[in-house]
């Protein structure tokens, strides 16, 4: 090959390679734009179906912090007819049971979220249990009850008031 021969397949060679470099250059860009274009659609379509799930399980869980709520709880479970020892069962078996219920919407929210409600949960259980354990062995249910809140009355938060306050605060941020 002579040297003329060679610089006129440079010729041809060089403006080839660039108009094939710029082609994938464009190429990979309309990929990457057409990549990043079916993934916000794909994350829309999970919003449209995950963001109603996600709301009806904060507004689960703020029902069972109502639930739970010392006064609300005392009102909704009687303890008429019922000895201290057996009303702090039912009391213990109905957060639980409320607890039970809802476990599976911790999925929904942030780790934070859910520690504050499991936080609530103990601090409502070890207050009945703290209030059961200053009664004498004889009191009645509506002992244990008037006992119950006035440690709430004493406290002067609601033991799931800050649950219920990380629950909301996180929604407005979802939305």
């Amino acid at each position: 090959m002579t040297t003329p021969d060679f610089l006129t397949l440079l010729l041809v060679l060089i403006p080839t390679l660039a108009v094939g470099g710029g082609m994938l250059l464009v190429v990979r860009q309309f990929m990457a734009r057409d990549h990043r274009r079916r993934l916000l659609e794909m994350r829309m379509k999970n919003t449209e179906t995950v963001l109603p799930i996600r709301l009806q399980a904060y507004e689960r869980i703020c029902l069972f912090l109502e639930r739970i709520t010392p006064s609300n709880l005392l009102v909704r479970v009687s303890s008429t007819n019922l000895t201290a020892g057996e009303y702090q069962r039912v009391l213990l078996t109905e957060i639980r049971n409320e607890y039970n219920h809802n476990v599976s919407q911790q999925v929904y929210m942030t780790g934070e979220v859910w520690q504050a409600v499991k936080s609530a949960r103990e601090t409502v259980v070890t207050l009945v249990n703290r209030s059961f354990h200053e009664l004498p062995p004889q009191a009645r249910g509506t002992d244990l009850a008037k006992r119950i809140l006035e440690h709430i009355i004493e406290q002067e938060v609601d033991p799931t008031a800050p649950a219920l306050a990380r629950l909301k605060h996180e929604l407005l941020e979802v939305f």
